[in-house]
């Protein structure tokens, strides 16, 4: 009775989260473009009841800038995880059922990949890429798939000397058919919980390298942008210019990794009952 309610009480939580998360998102992609328009009547105001968030240099509402923000960091970040996230599981599963050399020159391509610091391999890869958000993105899915990778392969590697695997050996069946029918049900669980803890790594990269200049053009309304253009007015007394977008971000960060951690919990037993 008591792990039921735990469980109940998990998938709540984790219902409410991703409840909150697709309204960040559907807020700011449904917010008109000319809610960001300047009004330099109203430009460097505090918050108030009128404007939450304040203004900023240009008199445009930080509030809508922010949501806004919030949800274009959730689309780079939904993307780049998933393509992250499915290298992952073609390159896990291959090293753990392929032969010894594959398996090695997996592990070794892994090691190279996480030898190199990731901000300093997307700043290669955007500056590589024009700088533009197609490098970003890119840069993003490209190297955040190797810790997934390995978790999947460890995965692989426990089952592959199973029964009703070895069973499926003798009978003939191909590599490919034993990989669907038996290894991809498997690891479908710690291929989702990977994919939602990809998310807050994918972000804060995404707003990383757009404050840096690698990024999003400036004229999005991204995170990293407002807070590299925040930079210039903090001396000035425009606190709140950084300050709720990058409160903002961190809380939406922590958002995503309580709901992974929620949703581990639920998909492994030995989890659920802690």
């Amino acid at each position: 009775m008591k792990g039921t309610n735990r469980r109940l009480s998990g998938i709540i939580t984790a219902a409410v989260i991703l409840a909150l998360i697709i309204a960040i998102y559907t807020a700011g992609a449904l917010l008109p473009d000319q809610a960001l328009r300047a009004d330099f009547s109203q430009k460097t105001l505090p918050p108030s009841l009128q404007h939450p968030f304040g203004t900023d240099y240009l008199g445009r509402d930080m509030f809508i800038r922010t949501v806004k923000g919030l949800s274009l960091s959730l689309s780079v970040g939904t993307i780049a995880s998933i393509i992250s996230a499915v290298i992952a599981l073609i390159i896990g599963v291959t090293a753990a059922l392929g032969k010894g050399a594959i398996d090695h020159a997996v592990n070794w391509f892994i090691d190279l990949f996480m030898s190199v610091p990731h901000t300093v391999l997307l700043i290669l890869i955007s500056i590589a890429l024009a700088r533009g958000a197609a490098g970003l993105l890119i840069g993003i899915a490209v190297t955040h798939w190797t810790s997934l990778a390995r978790i999947i392969r460890a995965e692989v590697l426990q089952i592959r000397f199973q029964q009703f695997v070895l069973a499926s050996r003798r009978f003939g069946k191909s590599p490919l058919w034993i990989a669907r029918q038996h290894v991809l049900p498997h690891v479908l669980p710690q291929f989702f919980v990977g994919l939602i803890l990809l998310f807050p790594h994918a972000i804060m990269h995404e707003s990383g390298l757009t404050f840096l200049g690698f990024g999003m053009p400036p004229e999005q309304p991204a995170i990293g942008i407002i807070l590299s253009e925040a930079m210039r007015y903090i001396s000035s007394g425009a606190w709140w210019l950084a300050f709720f977008p990058g409160l903002s971000l961190v809380i939406l960060v922590i958002l995503i990794e309580q709901l992974g951690s929620t949703v581990r919990r639920l998909v492994e037993p030995r989890q659920a009952q802690l």
